[in-house]
């Protein structure tokens, strides 16, 4: 058998070590790694089937722990190196694990029992399993290049402390590898079991439906019922397979009892093959030796399908890995080199903090507002708007007015519209631009700290210490930029209260606001007439003379006199009463009493008081409310409150252009202009180089293995380079023919050097 692999070595041999220290690496690594998909054999089949006997016959020694129960209970990944032969080796064969390093194994006897005591120290001492790895490298002059992994097999009961779930976990497993289109099937049945309805047909068939990447293997024919053979089976009568049969026979559980070597069981499947009337004429077909060479034809078209999609593969994930090597960056050592360092990253988190500010990013997104269009969101959708829909009357009723206006003139009636309640009011609406206006800084200062903490350059976040310091210091140089820009608004809108501006050229007039608002009222008393329809006569009376008694008030609320010559001597005298409200107070009683005092008027004011009191005045309440109010009193009302917004608009034009331009001036362009220095009066200290460069002994190690993973992976492109140009070469000068029975191509031998198998994945279904 020795012979014979070594006259069939195909590709691979440059290629398969290399992949085989990737698949070191990414054991440890995992993560998006191990999802490269490499060209690989899964060998499904039951524990009856022989499956053990064809793995050690491919490997050439006798090392798997063996049993009448499942035996493999752990993945096997066995990697075979074909070691050359040279004056100074040996030739000796060993195998080393990878748990144990450097720990070589020239007895196979003591790595049957390390497998086994790695099996049970992860899956316990029954029938448990486990998904861990056991990694074992064989190395020898003896085997072809490749690697083998030996999975669980499907059991169909649970025994011993195996979970319910036993033939569902094992089943994902096979079918993780299986489904894979890198994959190629070797479906392993028994020749003394039914093969149509043989398990490993039917997991195959359910990952491979169209049988394009499915080899079968049909093992212990030499112990089929007399008189019948699998000749249609291995012809692919029965269970058509693209990739067709091969047929061979296994050591016995007695053989294996009796310690009979590999070779010897060689030999004797040979002699059966050749003797046999039927399998006489089907060498092509039955043999390991067959059945290696196969795999190797199979795998050489399959690996010159998969190299360059591999390649690609291989090469997206090395520059995944180039990336996060230049997050890791390089370990520096020398203060000179620690000190260059620190300003580069405090140079490149600066001008990326700008960059974001101005909008002048190497990333702009697309999906949503980033930097400083964001704060100008702020300003003008947000600030701008709010303010706009501020109605600096919306708070004051007629009323309101009313009485500010009656207060301001005290004891007296303005004979002019008071000054003082509009400052008052005005003032009082100002104020309250106050508080938007620092909302509206309180918005920008949070968005300069968010930009502030996403803002990292590549470098900074390999150091921890370093990007917790930058943040405390940006956050206090913000914050204390945020005080003087906070003083500024509120002296802005201290100078609007301070001095009112009556002579603002956008501000209306005193004399306009009153013919406004005369024409204002005007229109509403019209309306007013067009809706009012009296009912009757009486109503009509009354209607009359509660408006008299309004518009008589007029004089008496505003230039009341107490000398009798200043009092109407017409009918309308009885609105002298009116005006001190006995009317509505007292209603016709009162009436009556003064037409007494009508037809008394020599009646001095001391001769009634000595008269019995007949009417008595109401004490003022605590809280007083102005009277009915007067037609002066509604064209003052109505003048105010245009005053009021016309002068409210005017300042808020003035608080909307003013306050972004104070949080720009004493927040944003500090920020942008004088953070840089800051951090370097701050941090740029040879005493806090050490601290502020420190790593996390997690990041070194992780530079450490993507530095080994980069290696690997670009030695192993550049193998698939070499391997690529080998094969054109030797198809140029290879003749090569079809098959006829196999219907695959006869490639001529290729000398060691070349290429050689990927992996082989070997499982067992119970």
């Amino acid at each position: 058998m020795g012979e014979d692999i070594r006259a069939n070595v195909t590709i691979g041999a440059s290629v398969i070590p290399v992949i085989n220290k990737l698949q070191d690496i990414l054991a440890t690594v995992g993560g998006e790694l191990s999802k490269i998909s490499l060209p690989q054999v899964v060998v499904v089949g039951s524990q009856s089937s022989g499956k053990s006997s064809v793995l050690e016959a491919l490997v050439g020694r006798d090392f798997l722990p063996r049993g009448c129960d499942i035996c493999t209970r752990r993945p096997l990944v066995l990697m075979l190196e074909n070691r050359a032969r040279t004056p100074e080796d040996d030739g000796r064969e060993w195998g080393e694990f990878r748990h144990l390093p450097g720990r070589r194994f020239h007895d196979f006897s003591k790595i049957r029992k390390e497998i086994q005591a790695e099996t049970e120290k992860e899956a316990g001492f029954n029938k448990g399993v486990s998904d861990k790895h056991i990694r074992l490298k064989i190395s020898s002059p003896n085997v072809l290049n490749m690697t083998l992994v030996d999975l669980p097999g499907i059991t169909k009961v649970p025994v011993g402390d195996q979970p319910s779930d036993i033939e569902a976990r094992i089943r994902r497993m096979i079918m993780s590898h299986i489904t894979q289109e890198n994959c190629i099937i070797l479906a392993v049945s028994p020749a003394n079991s039914d093969l149509a309805t043989s398990d490993a047909l039917q997991i195959a068939k359910e990952a491979d439906p169209t049988g394009s990447r499915t080899i079968g293997v049909i093992t212990k024919l030499d112990i089929m019922d007399r008189g019948t053979n699998a000749c249609n089976f291995l012809l692919g009568k029965v269970v058509p397979l693209r990739l067709g049969y091969v047929g061979v026979v296994n050591r016995s559980q007695e053989d294996i009892n009796k310690e009979r070597g590999i070779q010897e069981a060689l030999a004797y499947e040979e002699q059966f093959f050749r003797d046999h009337p039927v399998y006489n004429g089907l060498s092509d077909r039955c043999g390991i030796p067959q059945l290696a060479k196969k795999l190797n034809q199979i795998l050489e078209q399959h690996i010159r399908t998969a190299l360059p999609s591999l390649k690609a593969e291989l090469n997206s994930y090395m520059a995944l890995v180039a990336r996060d090597l230049k997050v890791y960056g390089e370990v520096v050592q020398s203060e000179a080199e620690q000190g260059m360092m620190l300003l580069n990253i405090i140079k490149r988190y600066c001008e990326d903090f700008s960059a974001m500010v101005d909008g002048k990013g190497q990333e702009i997104l697309t999906s949503q507002l980033y930097g400083g269009a964001r704060i100008h969101y702020i300003f003008q959708s947000i600030f701008v708007k709010t303010l706009e829909d501020i109605d600096p009357c919306e708070d004051l009723t007629g009323e309101d007015i009313q009485i500010a206006i009656q207060n301001a003139t005290g004891p007296r009636s303005a004979i002019f519209g008071p000054e003082v309640p509009f400052e008052v009011l005005v003032r009082r609406q100002i104020s309250q631009l106050l508080d938007p206006c620092l909302q509206c800084l309180q918005f920008v200062y949070d968005e300069l700290i968010k930009m502030s903490r996403t803002c990292e350059s590549t470098d900074l976040q390999r150091f921890p210490f370093l990007q917790k310091h930058l943040k405390e210091v940006a956050g206090k140089f913000l914050r204390d930029a945020v005080r003087p820009a906070e003083r500024m608004i509120e002296n802005l809108i201290e100078m609007e209260m301070g001095y009112i501006n009556s002579s603002h050229p956008q501000f209306i007039s005193g004399s306009k606001a009153v013919e406004l608002a005369m024409h204002q009222i005007k229109s509403s008393q019209e309306n007013k007439d067009v809706e009012r329809v009296p009912t009757t006569e009486k109503g009509q009376k009354s209607w009359t003379g509660r408006g008299r008694s309004v518009v008589n008030s007029v004089p008496n609320h505003g230039n009341h006199s107490h000398s009798n010559n200043d009092r109407p001597k017409s009918a309308g005298s009885s609105s002298s009463a009116r005006t001190w409200g006995i009317p509505s107070i007292f209603g016709s009683k009162a009436s009556s009493d003064e037409s007494q005092l009508d037809k008394s008027p020599g009646e001095t004011p001391h001769d009634v008081q000595r008269t019995p009191a007949t009417v008595q005045l109401m004490e003022p309440p605590s809280i007083l409310r102005p009277p009915e109010i007067t037609e002066n009193e509604t064209v003052e009302m109505v003048a105010t409150k245009i005053l009021l917004q016309s002068y409210f608009d005017v300042v808020r034009k003035n608080i909307e252009d003013l306050v972004p331009k104070a949080i720009m001036h004493f927040l944003v362009n500090p920020a942008k202009t004088s953070l840089h220095n800051t951090f370097i009066q701050k941090l740029y200290r040879q005493d806090l180089f050490e601290v502020l460069l420190q790593e996390q002994d997690e990041v070194a190690a992780k530079r450490k293995r993507a530095r080994e993973m980069f290696l690997v992976l670009q030695q192993t492109v550049q193998t698939i380079d070499e391997v690529e140009s080998d094969m054109v070469s030797q198809s140029e000068n290879a003749s090569s023919t079809v098959d006829i029975n196999t219907g695959l191509p006869r490639i001529l031998e290729i000398s060691s050097g070349s290429t050689q198998l990927p992996m082989v994945y070997i499982s067992t279904v119970t």
